[in-house]
């Protein structure tokens, strides 16, 4: 449990340094210059995303209960999941869903977490989707009071078909994912 902790610490702290530390942020950009400051932002990431995984992994070995979710809730959980993979895809695709949710990756992120904490009642499960659930919310809540970044994130041009690539994208994500990336990934078959 340790590692999984140390791992969403790491990620999430690196993924929190423009919630609390925005002019921080600036200022390193500024001094560091972009491209040495994605690297090191990319880098840091993918150490805590690793420490994620290792510590999820073994933590399930040694599960502890928390509450039994009804069976119904993996139905409820599966559905949850479909707009979170279309809102996954409208992050990255300006149109009419990027718009209307503002931050669609993350009400992704909000959707995946609520939808695994439903269906998932270990220790571990908790540990994890309810930290990214909490960063989600507290995310969303500190762009209100944040001045816009000056760079916009990455994105494909304006299109008028990008809300159609985002929903077949996304449901076709979400076909992969769910039968057959999620049981050889995650050792879980949702539909199994």
């Amino acid at each position: 449990m340790t590692t999984l902790i140390i791992g969403l610490l790491v990620f999430l702290g690196i993924h929190s340094f423009s919630i609390f530390a925005a002019t921080g942020r600036n200022a390193m950009v500024a001094r560091m210059g972009a491209l040495p400051w994605k690297a090191l932002y990319a880098l840091v990431a993918i150490i805590g995303f690793v420490l994620i995984v290792k510590g999820y992994a073994a933590a399930r070995l040694e599960p502890v209960l928390l509450y039994v979710p009804p069976v119904w809730t993996r139905h409820l959980a599966a559905l949850l999941m479909l707009p979170a993979f279309i809102l996954l895809f409208a992050a990255y695709l300006p149109g009419r869903i990027k718009t209307a949710m503002k931050h669609p990756m993350l009400v992704a992120v909000k959707l995946w977490a609520v939808a695994h904490l439903l269906a998932n009642g270990m220790l571990a499960d908790v540990v994890l989707f309810g930290a990214l659930l909490v960063w989600a919310v507290v995310d969303r809540i500190s762009l209100k009071s944040r001045a816009p970044n000056s760079a916009p994130p990455p994105s494909a041009p304006p299109s008028k078909f990008n809300d159609l690539i985002a929903v077949v994208g996304g449901l076709v994500l979400y076909g992969v994912f769910a039968f057959y990336l999620h049981a050889r990934w995650i050792g879980v078959a949702p539909f199994g």
